[in-house]
């Protein structure tokens, strides 16, 4: 085999091809010849750091290092002959980098200069685009820069369910209005609130990428909002809300005192089953839910009511309370999710109690039915708002702003009237089971035996 500075001594010296448009670069101390097989094997086996121009393609070439290593290249300037050169590697010899693949892509890089466009800028975007603007990736920062943990929960949720098994890593900028259509369209057609939260957190997602300049424009621009979710207006009977208290002991351990206390207190499912033991004064009886783990994100302060105080004394398990720590965490410590489960039981439960069939009802349906309660017994809606820890209504907009008072004698109040009147709802359902099997247990003080 001829080495290389033999076969450099056949190669025609000269100009060193630099692409530029129509200017080429001149070099006489590089060899120019035909990129082959023999070539390169005659470069890797010289002792020389030598660059071996390709003669057919201008800016082509390989480089040799002291290694002995070799890498295909290509020269180029973007701009004119006044602009400076720069010089792209394509990849090391060796797969799938040989001279005939190489030569492909300098072709391809070739018609990229031409046009205009930098091959380096190219290949940063590309790889930026597969790695940072991947839309799994790209999902998981926009959640991590979500403000407030109901929000952080409803995107992270979202995001991770129903759009991301679709989107996948497709790139950001290339992400069109079909892709979000394919997303919507593959959700049940039944779920029209999780339809319009995941379509809320997407609009949200590519709003923030053009904000951030990593997209132009989002490919949800001109789209409609899917229809709006009608209100429920379900609330359960003072019969039906005493059964289910009845019931709930029977479901378990965590899941029964976590509706009573929702039956009781009013507040969202996720306020009251994450409370912490330091959250609640014995002595005071009073409940402050920070505005860390509020749902809005503003702090609450709960009235705890007799039957309250009650269903607290039975999960402590002593006359005096813990300090600190989870009042309903699973077995590892972690926080509890059996809601499905918890709720199956529970109507099942309440089905086999000897009284009428109960209509479909939700958690979130307790929360309605103190609402509702509060107005059946004449409480003011502005206590009823401030008991639930609402926003609206009377505490948005100016009023919100200047009104400051706190309501705390008149949440006790309305709390204590909500407290007799379950209380009675449970006594007058428990004398009316005393035939059936479902069985009341002896040591509920919330019972009257």
């Amino acid at each position: 085999m001829l080495s290389f500075l033999q076969l450099r001594g056949n190669f025609r010296h000269g100009d060193c091809p630099v692409i530029t448009g129509n200017a080429v670069l001149g070099d006489p101390f590089m060899a120019r010849g035909k990129i082959t097989k023999r070539s390169i094997d005659a470069l890797i086996a010289s002792s020389e750091n030598d660059i071996l121009w390709d003669d057919s393609i201008r800016g082509f070439g390989a480089k040799r290092t002291k290694s002995g290593a070799v890498s295909y290249v290509l020269q180029f300037r973007m701009g004119g002959r006044e602009s400076k050169t720069r010089r792209y590697t394509i990849g090391s010899h060796g797969s799938p980098w040989s001279p005939s693949t190489a030569r492909a892509e300098a072709e391809r890089l070739f018609i990229l200069v031409a046009q205009g466009t930098d091959p380096g800028e190219a290949e940063r975007q590309r790889r930026r685009e597969a790695v940072d603007l991947a839309f799994d990736n790209y999902a998981d920062r926009f959640v991590d820069s979500c403000v407030g943990k109901g929000w952080k929960r409803l995107a992270e949720q979202g995001l991770r369910l129903h759009v991301k098994p679709v989107l996948g890593s497709k790139p950001l900028p290339r992400l069109v209005r079909s892709d979000i259509v394919t997303v919507i369209d593959r959700m049940p057609r039944e779920q029209i609130g999780n339809i319009r939260n995941v379509f809320a957190v997407m609009r949200r997602l590519f709003r923030w990428a053009v904000s951030r300049g990593d997209i132009d424009r989002s490919p949800m621009e001109g789209m409609e909002t899917p229809p709006a979710v009608t209100p429920r207006d379900r609330w359960l009977t003072d019969q039906e809300l005493a059964r289910v208290w009845l019931a709930a002991p029977h479901t378990h351990h965590c899941f029964g005192p976590i509706i009573r206390l929702l039956i009781v207190t009013g507040q969202r499912r996720e306020e009251v089953s994450s409370l912490r033991w330091e959250e609640v004064d014995q002595v005071a009886r009073m409940w402050t839910l920070p505005k860390e783990r509020a749902k809005n994100g503003k702090s609450n302060q709960i009235p705890l009511n007799d039957l309250a105080v009650a269903v607290l004394d039975q999960v402590a398990g002593a006359a005096k309370w813990p300090r600190a720590g989870k009042l309903f965490a699973t077995a590892r410590g972690g926080a509890f999710t059996g809601y499905s489960k918890g709720k199956d039981k529970l109507v099942s439960l309440v089905s086999q109690d000897g009284g009428e069939p109960v209509p479909d009802w939700r958690l979130h349906d307790l929360r309605r039915t103190l609402a509702t309660g509060f107005q059946r017994l004449g409480i003011r809606f502005e206590v009823t708002e401030a008991v639930l820890n609402h926003v609206g209504g009377s505490r948005a907009g100016v009023a919100g702003i200047y009104q400051r008072h706190d309501w705390k004698e008149e949440k006790q109040e309305a709390l204590k009237l909500w407290n007799d009147h379950v209380f009675s709802a449970i006594q007058a359902a428990t004398t009316a089971m005393r035939a059936f099997p479902q069985p009341v247990p002896t040591s509920d003080p919330t019972v009257r035996q």
